[in-house]
């Protein structure tokens, strides 16, 4: 399950992925788009800390009735322009200084989306898969009590990330309300539709990866039947952006999950082979009985593609292995994919790259549309849902590409000077309480 701030799916079998903390990239993204505007550096200075970082220790009764403690986080970023909004995780990587490094790029994210939202991002130091069904509602429902005083409708809302889903947040919303002593689904996003969640919520995020790469196609002048993609991580993301793709026109050439890729150069029958999500050994499975096989997920980074989506974890794309891409165009659907070092390579190749902030909002995007319907008490169609998202991903790239066309700067240069520029002026607008 994605959240408002993450893509999962197959974790890459291969290659070296260089970690960069997202904290440190985060504040040199921060830094770099200041340099393009004219932004109070007292505003710059203020964006580079975070408002609140929430630590607590959670207790939980295990089934042979042991007794497991685990340190959790919330890191709320900035809510100049709304509720703070962000992922709650459960993974055994889960730091403090990842926690405020995506914190800042929700709060980016939800600007370029023109969104009434700022950053947060939490999560658990756990692996999920060493809980029972039991263990993980214990959990979440301590967790719940632990940052009960930090979230709320008006406050921070919460939404699935790695290692979560829609049933840990309806835990949630339940512990939640139980404590408030009234129903308050707006608390989190990201619920089953039963108990105040959105249709198309799960989808969402891969399906703004397609709008993106469609629109990115039309700007480069590439007619979408024929593109050939390559797309890293057949989860919810990569599974939902290839086949929407598929749908339009495009040739889905390879798709990967944790164990390789299946790889065919005259396309993959992309809706007949279940998402990570729905059967974890799909897609090697296929490639198995294909004949052109298996490739490593480091190779499928480098296949001769019009676009490759790397739509599986962060830091896939290095500078190791950036001047290898033979891809036209990238467009991220994981959350920091590409490395700074990557970045420039592929800069100075004249390569563009899509950022995630804006291909990969659809998630925080539907989840303010649950938000509204929560509020409202009123839910919409699955068509609606679909017709606002397309309206608000073309509205927020035709931001984003008047940018680039006007100081010919790359995608993710454009995308933060948009999202910069809109929570500057907020906080110029609304000063700092002396």
């Amino acid at each position: 399950m994605t959240g408002d701030a993450t893509a999962t799916g197959a974790l890459p079998d291969g290659g070296e992925r260089s970690e960069e903390p997202a904290q440190r990239t985060a504040i040199r993204q921060l830094e770099h788009a200041a340099d393009l505007l004219e932004v109070d550096p007292n505003i710059v200075e203020r964006l580079k800390h975070p408002a609140h970082v929430h630590e607590v220790h959670v207790p939980v009764v295990r089934d042979d009735g042991s007794l497991s403690v685990y340190t959790g986080y919330r890191v709320q970023h900035d809510s100049v322009r709304g509720p703070y909004k962000g992922g709650l995780r459960y993974h055994p990587g889960v730091t403090r200084e990842e926690c405020v490094g995506l914190s800042m790029w929700m709060t980016w994210k939800c600007a370029v989306m023109d969104l009434p939202f700022g950053g947060a991002k939490g999560g658990v130091v756990v692996d999920p898969k060493d809980l029972s069904r039991t263990e993980r509602e214990r959990l979440t429902r301590r967790f719940t009590e632990e940052i009960r005083d930090a979230i709320g409708p008006n406050k921070d809302i919460p939404a699935p990330d790695m290692g979560t889903d829609a049933q840990t947040m309806a835990w949630l919303m339940d512990a939640y309300s139980m404590q408030q002593g009234e129903t308050l689904p707006g608390v989190v996003t990201g619920k089953p539709p039963v108990v105040g969640g959105s249709e198309g919520r799960e989808e969402a995020p891969g399906r703004s990866v397609a709008i993106v790469t469609r629109e990115a196609c039309k700007h480069y002048g590439y007619p979408l039947e024929g593109t050939t993609v390559a797309v890293q991580g057949f989860g919810s993301v990569g599974a939902n952006a290839a086949r929407l793709l598929d749908d339009w026109g495009a040739t889905v050439v390879a798709i990967s999950d944790v164990n390789g890729a299946a790889y065919d150069p005259v396309g993959i029958p992309i809706h007949e082979i279940p998402s990570h999500d729905e059967e974890p050994e799909a897609v090697t499975r296929y490639a198995e009985t294909h004949a052109e096989g298996t490739v490593t997920n480091a190779e499928l980074l480098e296949l001769d593609v019009d676009v490759l989506i790397p739509a599986a974890v962060g830091n896939v794309l290095t500078g190791a292995n950036a001047d290898d891409v033979r891809a036209t165009m990238v467009v991220e659907g994981a959350n920091g994919p590409t490395t700074s070092a990557a970045d420039a390579i592929l800069a100075e190749r004249d390569v563009p790259v899509v950022p995630d902030i804006l291909a990969n909002a659809g998630g925080v995007t539907v989840s303010y549309f649950e938000w509204l319907q929560d509020i409202n008490r009123r839910s919409w169609s699955l068509e609606r849902v679909h017709r606002e998202l397309e309206s608000e991903m073309t509205a927020a790239w035709e931001a984003v590409e008047a940018v680039v066309e006007e100081r010919g700067v790359t995608w993710r240069d454009a995308a933060y000077v948009v999202a910069l520029d809109r929570v500057g002026r907020a906080h110029e607008a609304r000063g700092i309480w002396p």
